[in-house]
């Protein structure tokens, strides 16, 4: 009973502090790390599981570690930008006692130095999906602010036709520029598909046996 009373009385304080408006943007700062941390792990893993079975050889073993340091590497990272852009947004409110839009500004240049500057596939991928996002944001930005003109036609389709024929150029001739995640999808879709010995490698399996057992 008297560990019961005692989880007890810690749930209820710990309930009670949350409660605390004066400790809200604090707290607001270590939900955000947890949020970060759960968030990029859930995006990581299915992907890293994904990747590194279909594309990738080595032991079992070998494998899951490749895994779990990718999942790590993202939830970790994630955790660390979002604990430190709403803390320096925070610390940038209270001193100037208002908000404003250039806090957001440079609390993620600051955290997108420290977490994501460091040059590694996992930050790479995550800097380079986020660059696709903003020139859409921005392109519907400026037609909002009237610094371009609505488009009479919708453009996706110039858009579409644009970035796949410039990345598959890159792919055919100069590869070595794109990602090797990239690269690795390319070759199993346009490269692989040109290579068969029988049934076997033609319908069943991308290589045979034998070859990719090696």
């Amino acid at each position: 009973m008297a560990g019961s009373d005692l989880v007890k009385t810690l749930v209820y304080t710990a309930n009670n502090l949350l409660r605390q408006e004066k400790y809200k943007a604090a707290l607001a700062v270590v939900k955000g790390f947890r949020n970060g941390a759960v968030y990029g792990a859930k995006i990581r893993a299915p992907h890293a599981l994904v990747m590194t079975f279909l594309f990738r050889g080595g032991s079992l073993k070998d494998k899951l570690r490749v895994i779990l340091k990718a999942t790590y590497t993202h939830s970790r990272n994630l955790a660390c930008f979002v604990f430190t852009y709403k803390g320096l947004q925070t610390l940038q409110q209270k001193i100037q006692r208002k908000s404003l839009q250039s806090h957001s500004f440079l609390a993620a240049c600051v955290g997108g130095w420290l977490v994501f500057g460091d040059n590694n596939n996992i930050n790479s991928q995550i800097n380079m999906y986020l660059l696709s996002r903003i020139l859409f944001a921005l392109c519907r930005l400026a037609v909002e602010k009237g610094f371009i003109p609505q488009p009479k036609h919708d453009p996706f389709p110039l858009f579409a036709t644009l970035v796949w024929g410039i990345v598959l150029w890159l792919f055919e001739y100069y590869p070595h520029t794109l990602q090797p995640s990239l690269q690795s999808s390319m070759n199993y879709l346009y490269h692989d598909s040109n290579v068969w010995h029988d049934i076997s490698d033609f319908l069943l399996y991308n290589k045979p046996r034998t070859a990719a057992q090696k």
